[in-house]
């Protein structure tokens, strides 16, 4: 039975094209990059931004040379998407990046989960539902609408109506 090959070189692997490498070094790194994701974004958007950051790796594994820099390039692709992510939800103009910063540097992580628990709470159960079941469960559109008996249109609406009112709660 061999080794476990270190991260050093899976990277190396990975540079030289072996597939396999940069698979077990994408599942090497999501944990890590999951709990980054966990203090920097709000909670519906982790999986999307630990997603993103592994496609991106996936896609530039090349300008990285050394393991001890691909950890803090890893971590600097969560922190944008997170901010990406928050102006989506927040509805700010992208081209405002510093108000953005200002929102979120105005909040601890802490405080952001405390919102964010406290806009859920706030709304009607129907809503309420469909954020659980896409953002927490992150079932489908077509498997919520299955689940719910609604039409995927339906379940559309709901998603973005509950969106919108969760904004609201927050800049509020």
């Amino acid at each position: 039975m061999g080794s476990t090959p270190t991260p050093d070189a899976l990277l190396l692997a990975a540079h030289a094209g072996d597939r396999d490498a940069m698979v077990h070094l994408l599942q090497l790194q999501q944990p890590n990059l999951r709990r980054y994701a966990q203090k920097r974004c709000l909670i519906s958007d982790v999986d999307d931004a630990v997603q993103e950051a592994l496609l991106v790796m996936s896609r530039q594994l090349s300008a990285v040379r050394q393991l001890a820099s691909f950890s803090g390039w890893m971590f600097k692709i969560v922190q944008r998407e997170c901010r990406r992510l928050a102006r989506t939800v927040m509805k700010n103009d992208p081209y405002e990046e510093a108000l953005v910063d200002q929102w979120m540097s105005a909040h601890t992580p802490d405080s952001l989960r405390l919102d964010m628990a406290s806009a859920l709470e706030s709304l009607p159960p129907q809503y309420l539902e469909v954020v659980v079941l896409r953002d927490f469960e992150a079932l489908s559109i077509r498997e919520m609408a299955e689940r719910l008996s609604l039409d995927p249109a339906a379940v559309k609406s709901r998603l973005h109506r509950a969106r919108v009112m969760i904004r609201e709660y927050l800049l509020a």
